[in-house]
C-alpha cells in the first residue's frame, strides 16, 4: 500500500503523538484553557502551544477569545475533533484492559441513562458486533480483499 493512501498514517500525522492525544482527552473532559491544560498535564508551555496550534491548523479544535488584555483563549472541538471520540474511547478501554492491573481510573457512562459504555465495531447491514478476525480491507485500486494485519484465529 502506498503511504499516501494510508488513512492511519495520515491520522497519526494529525493526532499521533502522546501529548496531542492527552490534550484532546482534556478538551473532551472540559479542560479547555491553556493554563489549565498545562497545569493538568505538566507539559512544557512551548510544547503545549505548538501542539494546540497544530490542532487548530488541522481543523481539530478552534480558538475562542475569553479574555482581553492580555488575550487569553480557550480551545473547543470542531466537528472533526468530536469525530475522534470513538477512537479515544477505544484507546482508553484498550489501556484499561491491557495496560492496567487495577480497576480503571475512569468509567464512561451514557449521560441519558447512566449505563456504562463499551466500544465496539458493528456491521451497518446486519447490525452485529464484528470481531477483529472477521474484518477484511478492500483495496480501492484493485478491489482485492486482504487481511488488515489480524490473525484468522479467534
Amino acid at each position: 500500500m502506498n503511504d499516501t493512501d494510508c488513512s492511519i498514517k495520515a491520522t497519526l500525522k494529525t493526532v499521533g503523538d502522546r501529548w496531542t492525544l492527552l490534550i484532546l482527552r482534556n478538551i473532551f473532559r472540559g479542560i479547555k484553557r491553556f493554563e489549565t491544560i498545562q497545569r493538568d498535564l505538566g507539559v512544557a508551555r512551548n510544547l503545549l502551544s505548538k501542539r494546540l496550534q497544530h490542532l487548530v491548523e488541522n481543523g481539530v479544535i478552534e480558538r475562542f477569545l475569553y479574555q482581553e488584555k492580555p488575550d487569553r483563549y480557550e480551545y473547543r472541538l470542531t466537528d472533526k475533533g468530536r469525530a475522534l471520540s470513538p477512537s479515544l474511547i477505544a484507546l482508553m478501554q484498550w489501556g484499561d484492559q491491557w495496560c492496567s492491573t487495577k480497576e480503571p481510573p475512569v468509567k464512561l457512562i451514557h449521560d441519558n441513562c447512566g449505563s456504562p459504555l463499551t466500544h465496539s465495531v458493528k456491521c451497518n447491514t446486519c447490525e452485529t458486533d464484528v470481531r477483529a478476525n472477521e474484518i477484511r480491507s478492500l483495496d480501492k485500486f484493485n478491489e482485492q480483499k486482504m487481511n488488515i494485519g489480524v490473525s484468522n484465529e479467534s
